[in-house]
């Protein structure tokens, strides 16, 4: 079988060039010293907004055949990653941060969210999709009968497999000599109807980010009252820091709407003790008056 190869320019961070030297140097330490691997046009390009390919068919992990618009089909928002389940380092490193991150969401997969991870090698086999999730869902603190319908672990075809992995920007390249793939990592968070929301390009998660990137591509239909506050009116995404931060013009915004409250609620306090005082005075000049 021929193995997909990707060479389109890609703008990749130091973060995303440091992974693909780390995946493919993980199982030859020997050859990585003497000839470091090429990561030229190895990396992510953000296809932010567009629908993923629902109608791709793939594997499940207990062998059925599915398309990936069966996982969108809830109206929950969705976690999306490519990796391949043989994978001795980046991968491993990526859903490992994410299961550590996911126990320490008051979210629970299959709940509020779903995930969905599929393996980008075509060899690999609905068997260790199963072995895969199994191993992940033993370290996962939440509900198993929720998880064990929202975190799915899939396989397919080339033709899916490479279709999928170009809607969604993800470059790639196979590497002859080890047998490994050269790749960066990103967690993807999907609407509810399939389309790109968010990227998030490294192997380690904080909870407020996926919390708040989740609430965002379900446009407010989960997450509790004060995210969807935060959300709307103090944080944007900052895709180089691969976070949210505080937004400075949503808070100057927020803060001049303040001090505007603030002037007028004082102005007018002011003008009522004027008004008693004025009545007052008056009252008093008029004989048999009282205030």
């Amino acid at each position: 079988m021929t193995r997909s190869k990707h060479y389109k320019p890609v703008h990749a961070t130091g973060a995303l060039a440091a992974a693909c030297l780390l995946a493919a140097g993980a199982a030859s330490a020997q050859q990585f010293r003497d000839e470091p691997p090429d990561t030229d046009g190895i990396g992510i390009i953000e296809h932010l907004g567009e629908r993923l390919p629902l109608d791709l068919p793939l594997t499940d992990e207990s062998g059925a055949s599915v398309t990936l618009g069966d996982f969108f089909n809830d109206g929950k928002p969705v976690l999306f990653t490519l990796v391949y389940y043989r994978c001795p380092a980046i991968c491993n490193a990526l859903l490992n941060g994410l299961v550590y991150t996911l126990n320490d969401m008051e979210m629970t997969a299959g709940e509020e969210f779903r995930i969905v991870i599929v393996s980008f090698d075509p060899t690999e086999t609905a068997d260790l999709a199963d072995a895969k999730k199994k191993n992940y869902l033993s370290h996962y603190e939440r509900d198993r009968a929720t998880a064990e319908k929202g975190w799915r672990f899939l396989v397919g075809e080339e033709s899916s497999t490479t279709t999928l992995s170009e809607a969604v920007g993800f470059e790639y390249r196979y590497e002859p000599r080890t047998g490994l793939y050269t790749h960066a990592a990103s967690l993807m968070v999907c609407t509810p109807d399939g389309r790109l929301s968010r990227y998030i390009n490294d192997v380690v998660f904080e909870p407020d980010t996926l919390r708040l990137a989740l609430t965002e591509a379900a446009e407010g239909t989960i997450g509790t009252p004060m995210e969807r506050f935060l959300l709307k009116w103090c944080y944007a995404y900052d895709p180089g820091a691969g976070k949210y931060v505080v937004a400075a013009r949503k808070m100057m915004m927020i803060g001049g709407a303040l001090m505007v409250l603030i002037t007028f609620g004082a102005l007018g306090a002011f003008w009522r003790l004027e008004s008693r005082r004025h009545r007052r005075l008056q009252a008093a000049a008029v004989p048999g008056v009282q205030s």
